[in-house]
């Protein structure tokens, strides 16, 4: 008990004071947000039945997380090492010894020789007394280390959700901005015939077909890289399932089927308990400030007591009779003097890997609260610009089916035609674009919360 407490003194005084300044509130979060509960299935939140089962087939099956598991299951075994010195070691011996003497004297005379036989059973203890706390700072330091491989694994567990979440959303902008690579193909086909009409009737010219048969060329050659995309996005979800490409299907679908939670961040308080990195950084330090009281104890002397007992005969029989029983107790005191600097330089450098440790924490914490500060305005910007993308495509859509009506009543300037459903086919494209972008900060705004806020669904704003 005396050196369970005087190892928690120890400990106590060693911890370093983080020095951190919470901010009242995340700079760009709205006045309206509410508390974040706890960790939950922030996936659930986009309403998609195919992005939750890759998110559930992940968890279960994902190469990354099943390592982590396995540096845990490392972690907790070498947790229960490092503890058993705070308990006796108990050895059971049993032995059977023959022996026989020499039958010749020093004269050269046989004498005679003699054979022994010696049976013996015994149990033997050792135990180290932690007067100064040394056993029990290790374990202590196993214990945390443990910890932090705990919440090591809840990173990847997050890192890798987010990669899938991500991964879903660039399959479905792909299929997304490939329809619509092809509907600008047709619309450009259209315009194409409409021109080439106007040629033979000798109201165009060649410059004006050459030109639009390059609009439609370029719009045809925006299709493979597209399709490139999409391929390596399905191949990075299978990887992510560990599962050959061959054997994933992704039906995929719109972005516009996607349903966006509102933003609710919560407290910036709430994220030092939330971000699993720094509940990681915070229980390493507190393994490095039990190994520093370790590497202290190392000064001050080792106390042991060591005992053994049982019974020893030359014959089987009596063994285990009264007169055949022995012991023996030793207490040892071992106080080390010189050691060449080894116990001083190992002390200097557990500290020096506490100071290191103390500022990992710092810059984990400082760069949590930018995380989250950064994804907020992200969203909204991202918000705004999609807003403002589709005011673009509506007037671009409009001021395209105008000038194809005039070019078909033979009113239209062609350069105005090539003009806007150029402005019109990039404009799309833009558009899915920033729909992607906004769905991508609101993923990172889940990971950079450390697991995510209750979802309050708004109204789908699919309209194109």
């Amino acid at each position: 008990m005396l050196a369970a407490t005087s190892a928690g003194c120890i400990l106590t005084k060693d911890i370093p004071d983080p020095a951190l300044e919470v901010p009242g509130s995340y700079k760009d979060a709205r006045p309206t947000s509410i508390g974040a509960p706890p960790t939950l299935d922030w996936w659930r939140g986009f309403r998609s039945s195919e992005l939750t089962t890759l998110m559930e087939e992940a968890q279960k099956v994902n190469l990354d997380i099943a390592a982590a598991t396995a540096r845990l299951i490392q972690a907790d075994a070498q947790a229960r090492i490092a503890g058993a010195s705070l308990l006796p070691t108990l050895n059971f011996n049993g032995q059977e010894a023959y022996s026989r003497t020499s039958g010749s004297s020093a004269s050269g005379l046989s004498i005679g020789g003699r054979e022994v036989v010696n049976y013996t059973a015994s149990l033997s203890s050792a135990y180290e007394i932690d007067f100064w706390g040394k056993n029990r700072d290790a374990a202590l330091a196993a214990e945390e280390t443990s910890t932090a491989n705990r919440f090591d694994r809840d990173v990847v567990a997050l890192t890798t959700l987010a990669a899938v979440a991500n991964a879903y959303f660039q399959v479905l902008a792909s299929q997304d901005r490939l329809r619509t690579a092809n509907n600008n193909i047709a619309s450009a086909t259209r315009i194409l015939d409409a021109i080439k009409a106007r040629f033979k009737a000798g109201t165009g010219t060649d410059l004006d077909v050459a030109q639009q048969e390059a609009v439609l060329a370029n719009q045809r050659a925006l299709v493979p890289p597209l399709r490139q995309t999409l391929a390596q996005n399905i191949n990075a979800l299978a990887t992510l399932v560990s599962r050959p490409p061959e054997s994933v299907k992704v039906t995929g679908g719109s972005l516009n089927q996607m349903v966006p939670p509102r933003v609710t961040p919560g407290l910036p308080s709430e994220l030092l308990t939330q971000r699993p990195d720094i509940r990681r950084q915070e229980a390493q330090l507190a393994s490095a400030t039990a190994n520093l009281g370790n590497a202290r104890a190392q000064f001050f002397p080792s106390i042991t007591l060591t005992g053994q007992g049982g019974y020893q005969s030359s014959s089987l029989a009596s063994l285990f009779q009264p007169h055949a029983a022995f012991f023996s107790a030793v207490g040892g005191l071992t106080q080390p003097i010189f050691d060449g600097g080894r116990i001083l330089g190992n002390f200097e450098f557990t500290k020096a890997r506490q100071d290191e440790l103390l500022q990992t924490y710092r810059k984990t914490v400082v760069q949590a609260f930018a995380d989250v500060d950064n994804a907020l305005v992200s969203i909204r910007q991202t918000t705004e610009k999609l807003r403002l993308q589709r005011e673009v495509v509506a007037a671009s859509r409009r001021a395209f089916q105008l000038s194809e009506q005039q070019l078909r009543a033979g009113t239209a300037d062609i350069v105005t035609v090539l003009n806007t459903q150029l402005t019109l086919f990039q404009a799309e494209d833009v558009l899915w674009q920033a729909q992607l972008a906004r769905l991508l900060a609101i993923v990172s705004l889940y990971q950079a919360l450390g697991g995510g806020w209750e979802p309050r669904m708004e109204r789908s704003v699919n309209a194109l």
